[in-house]
């Protein structure tokens, strides 16, 4: 004997239904079975909603039921030839309108009891499995229909009643010896106590049918054909790429099943491991695909975890104080006055110090616990020995389940640790005594995060995805996002890392996408998108909360700067190139450094300093390795040098400065670099990260430029640069006559800093700095004499995005 159960999308119409024959055909040519259906897909939510609105006094009920009505008659229509429909639609028609009196019934009292509810639901299997056997006897294989009542025998407790085994057994057996056949059909969900009124197994009840058919039975298989090809690692709703699961062991498939994984209602598997019968899950509409077996012993594959599951609409009960210490009893009691109250516990954790246990409930059963637990402990809490119940709601429960996991080192810290990096809060942890599965109680909006992020980390070995969010698409971010492009595959392929561009915004707009942007046409799609402003676009990547979610600021904005915070606070990674925030007064720059050590993410902006050039990370590794800067000496703007090293005063100075302004080496407003605050900004970031304390008002500058040239806009300036032309030939000249060049040198030293233009002699390393070059000179404890030099390119669009994705590379 097989037994072989069909869910309501399965049979949801006659066209489903035609496959579920063709599986059932094939299936009885090599043994005996026993066919067990759940409703046409829906009924059984149109039936509650039928029973509360008759309840209510809402006569639409009576529409919905002439929907049913018309639904199932098509089904008939569909399914059987002509000459043979009417004993069939004459039966429908009599259940329906037994269903309509039951419901006028409801609506002349007002009220819905759960035994006349579980009766008002069972329609819905009765009809699907009268209609289904209807059309197998078409196939001349003369099914048996039997009604699951006559056979399955539980207690009163309706609404999810507890079967008798040892009766439901006997009735099974001794029907099957009374009615010899190769098909038997069955309603699922449904059964009766001893009264012989009606009762249900639960929603998803039809699977726990299926599984006491076959017990009774001692069947070869349980074949449970849904919609999808067998149980998956992860919810396929949640996690993009997530991987079918060939075999698994009944106690990993029920943790799973406990915690929320759809494809298989928790009961089911009791009955059969006790009788070793395998579980088969298939799919419907894929009938040859492998599916998944549940038997007792899954072989062992590569994966430590089997699968990832989660529970949503969770509340947290944590009953705690002084008087719980030593006294015996407590949690006891505690579980007791839930029992009463027929709450079930899903996860339990309690602190080593006994000062307090928390409890995890449905939301749905919060209040009744609470007011339940503190009229139990009313004294208790009178007298200061507890505090009134905690109740937190809002949660979910997300677990990795697997065999492979027992006596494993270091599976709760790579969970734990995927978890934190992308800032999900652990509210209560349980790990059960068989090291099977590992849970945590986490927001509920955090669902979706936390288990792309496990999967990645417990499954997706093949790549680590980022998710990077860009702030600037001019002239730097052009160029990155070009890169990007160009590396993407490179990437995947020699480093397991797909960067994915889900976010890019300029000053107006910004197109936001969580499959991954189009970096080939990005630019027509950006001009075409919804307006959107910074903080609009910073809202957007917080509700999304997608993992590994880094920010890339390419602008030189200040409004962008401020978001800093918001972000790294929220676990999001913060690349800048944007110099603002890391020059602004030291306590912001402490405070975004703080934050991204507290919510364990990365703020870089190694391209504040010398473009693409190692120099931050090189201090960096300095200091970290316990060496001690004594001296900076750099030249660090490479707009300053270009233009120093292409004027000789046969070109004016305003020309060459644009000349600079065109290439892109210089701010949007050139006096920042020509007025010495870039380099002011730079040589500052350099001594902070160093481990001074310091602030733009303690640098001295200077300045070479006259004052008159800081007035007005930056027409005015370049203006005002060309009447001053006889000043700058005038310190061109001086050099020349000294046998020098003129370069803007910055300097750090003995707790100062100071940034101004010199006369450079021939025996300096910064004589022979043509272009755009920087140089960097560090003096430490372990170079004191001779420098570690730092020199390349320090401006231009090219080298600058090249140095941001580095950064983006550093947060994988």
């Amino acid at each position: 004997m097989q037994v072989l159960k069909f869910g309501g999308s399965s049979v949801a119409n006659a066209v489903n239904i035609s496959k579920v024959i063709a599986i059932v055909a094939k299936a009885v040519q090599k043994e005996p079975v026993i066919l067990v259906v759940s409703a046409l897909g829906g009924v059984t939510d149109q039936l509650i909603g039928i029973g509360a609105k008759a309840a209510a006094g809402d006569e639409s009920y009576k529409d919905q039921i002439k929907e049913l009505e018309v639904k199932h008659l098509e089904a008939v229509r569909g399914l059987l030839p002509i000459q043979n429909q009417s004993a069939t639609l004459s039966w429908v028609k009599q259940q329906l309108n037994e269903l309509e009196r039951i419901c006028d019934g409801i609506f002349l009292l007002g009220e819905l009891s759960a035994r006349i509810q579980d009766r008002l639901v069972s329609y819905g299997e009765l009809l699907s499995s009268y209609i289904i056997t209807a059309a197998l006897k078409e196939l001349n294989t003369q099914p048996i229909w039997t009604d699951s009542r006559k056979l399955i025998s539980t207690n009163d407790f309706y609404g999810n009643a507890s079967v008798q085994f040892e009766k439901t057994n006997q009735q099974i057996l001794s029907f099957l010896q009374s009615n010899p056949s190769s098909l038997y059909v069955a309603p699922g969900f449904i059964a009766a106590n001893e009264k012989g009124y009606t009762t249900t197994l639960g929603r998803g009840g039809s699977d726990y049918t299926g599984a006491i058919f076959a017990a009774a039975t001692h069947a070869t298989a349980l074949e449970i054909w849904t919609d999808v090809t067998g149980m998956m690692t992860a919810d396929q709703r949640l996690v993009q790429n997530p991987r079918p699961i060939e075999a698994i062991s009944y106690e990993e498939a029920m943790e799973l099943s406990h915690f929320g994984a759809k494809i298989i209602y928790p009961p089911t598997i009791q009955p059969v491991m006790k009788k070793n019968i395998p579980v088969w899950v298939k799919n419907t509409f894929e009938p040859e695909a492998a599916g998944t077996v549940i038997q007792q012993h899954a072989v062992a594959n590569s994966d430590v975890v089997r699968g990832i599951s989660s529970i949503n609409r969770i509340a947290l009960l944590c009953l705690e104080g002084s008087g719980m210490i030593g006294i015996p009893g407590f949690s006891k009691r505690l579980f007791e006055v839930l029992a009463l109250n027929r709450i079930n516990v899903i996860l339990i954790t309690q602190s080593s110090s006994e000062y307090s246990i928390c409890v995890a409930i449905n939301e749905t059963d919060a209040h009744t616990a609470q007011q339940a637990i503190d009229a139990f402990f009313a004294y208790e809490i009178e007298n200061g020995k507890v505090n009134p119940v905690s109740v937190e709601t809002g949660l979910s429960i997300v677990a990795v389940v697997g065999e492979q996991m027992k006596s494993l080192p270091g599976i709760s810290g790579r969970m734990f640790g995927g978890l934190g990096r992308n800032g999900i809060n652990v509210r209560a942890i349980a790990q059960g005594s068989s090291e099977k599965n590992i849970s945590a109680v986490i927001a509920a909006s955090d669902v979706k995060k936390a288990i792309n992020v496990l999967h990645e980390d417990f499954f997706e070995t093949t790549y680590k995805q980022l998710n990077v969010f860009i702030a600037g698409a001019g002239n730097v971010g052009g160029k990155l996002l070009s890169q990007l492009n160009q590396q993407l595959q490179y990437l995947k392929d020699h480093m397991r890392l797909q960067i994915q561009v889900v976010g890019i915004a300029n000053s107006r707009r910004a197109i936001l996408d969580d499959a991954g942007i189009n970096l080939n046409n990005w630019k027509l799609v950006l001009d075409e998108s919804p307006e959107l402003n910074i903080h609009e676009f910073v809202e957007a990547i917080i509700e999304k909360n997608l993992r590994n979610s880094v920010f890339v600021d390419v602008t030189a904005n200040e409004v962008v700067a401020s978001v800093y915070g918001t972000l790294l606070a929220k676990s999001v990674a913060v690349v800048a190139c944007n110099k603002i925030a890391c020059s602004s007064a030291y306590e912001n720059y402490k405070k975004l450094k703080s934050l991204a050590r507290t919510y364990n993410t990365r703020f870089l902006f190694e391209t504040n300093v010398g473009a693409g050039l190692p120099i931050i990370g090189t201090l960096n590794d300095l200091t970290r390795s316990g060496d001690k800067i004594t001296r900076i000496q750099a030249v660090l703007s490479g707009t300053l040098n270009f233009v120093f090293n292409h004027y000789d005063g046969t070109i004016p100075f305003a020309q060459v400065v644009k000349r600079a302004q065109d290439e892109g080496y210089t701010e949007p407003d050139p006096r920042l670099d020509l007025g010495g605050t870039d380099v002011m900004r730079k040589i500052m970031i350099l001594a902070r990260e160093a481990g001074e304390t310091m602030e733009m008002d303690q640098i001295s500058n200077e300045s070479f430029l006259p004052a008159s040239c800081f007035e007005g806009t930056v027409a005015d300036f370049y203006a005002e640069m060309e009447k001053q032309e006889d000043h700058f030939k005038k310190l061109y000249a001086s050099a020349h006559a000294n046998h020098a060049k003129l370069k803007f040198v910055a300097e750090y030293y003995n707790g100062a800093a100071k940034v101004g233009l010199q006369e450079i002699p021939a025996h300096s390393d910064f004589y022979h700095l043509y272009g755009k070059d920087n140089l960097v000179l560090f003096y430490t404890e372990r170079y004191p004499e001779q420098p570690l030099v730092i020199k390349g390119a320090g401006a231009g669009a090219e080298v600058t995005a090249s140095g941001v994705f580095a950064d983006i590379i550093r947060v994988a």
